[in-house]
């Protein structure tokens, strides 16, 4: 693997997930955060998922690789379009209802998610646009990085596909440590569905489809049932 490919992959392991934990920690500790201390905060990541987008990018493509090899194949595209739709309503509605009944939990835990919630979702719809621009850029920007990179990368080392799957299902999971325990299993193994359908269609289209529709009803339905309805 090129020196470049294992600086990067070294990064996902190491400073993705200490910088998250970081941030969120320095957030936490806030008594509170304005409307436009979320929208700064929305800002700042996407222009950051997308210059880290783009600076790999611009390494995988130095290194000889292309869009395919990346994971941005568009054939057979009714059937991708199927799977992208069909995936992204059944994986949204269960995320929706899932945060449903973690409102209605007794479980400690809950004040934690909360507090946290209170702090990064939308309180309004101009911060709903912007948690939009967001949701989009992260689903775009982490399913290259974790789907497509990380598989192209380990790819070129003969990598067995069943350790490329795990490899950068654990990656994924590492880069929400800042959720804990439980937020990293969580995203450990969504991780690997979405890795999983990435190998079946050897694709990351339907993939970066259902991460939106996640990161967008985690919004939506936070705003209403962790925020509103305390």
């Amino acid at each position: 693997m090129p020196w470049d490919f294992i600086l990067i992959i070294a990064a996902f392991a190491v400073i993705v997930p200490w910088r998250g934990w970081a941030r969120m920690q320095r957030l936490l500790a806030l008594p509170s955060i304005s409307s436009k201390d979320r929208l700064s905060l929305y800002a700042s990541s996407i222009v950051a998922q997308w210059v880290m987008a783009g600076l790999i990018a611009w390494r995988a493509f130095a290194r000889g690789l292309h869009w395919t090899s990346l994971g941005f194949n568009f054939r057979p595209p009714v059937q991708l379009v199927l799977v992208a739709v069909i995936g992204a309503i059944l994986l949204g509605a269960a995320h929706w209802l899932n945060l449903r009944r973690v409102s209605r939990s007794q479980n400690p835990q809950v004040e934690r998610i909360r507090s946290l919630a209170v702090k990064i979702f939308p309180h309004s719809n101009r911060e709903s646009i912007a948690f939009c621009g967001l949701a989009l850029t992260a689903g775009i920007c982490e399913e290259f990085l974790y789907r497509g990179f990380a598989f192209a990368a380990l790819a070129l080392v003969s990598t067995p596909m069943w350790a490329v799957l795990l490899i950068s299902s654990v990656l994924f999971g590492m880069a929400h440590a800042y959720q804990r325990r439980g937020g990293i299993l969580g995203t450990l193994v969504l991780g690997a569905v979405f890795g999983s359908v990435r190998i079946l269609y050897d694709s990351v289209v339907p993939v970066i489809c259902w991460h939106i529709a996640v990161d967008l009803v985690a919004g939506f339905a936070g705003r209403r049932y962790l925020i509103e309805n305390k």
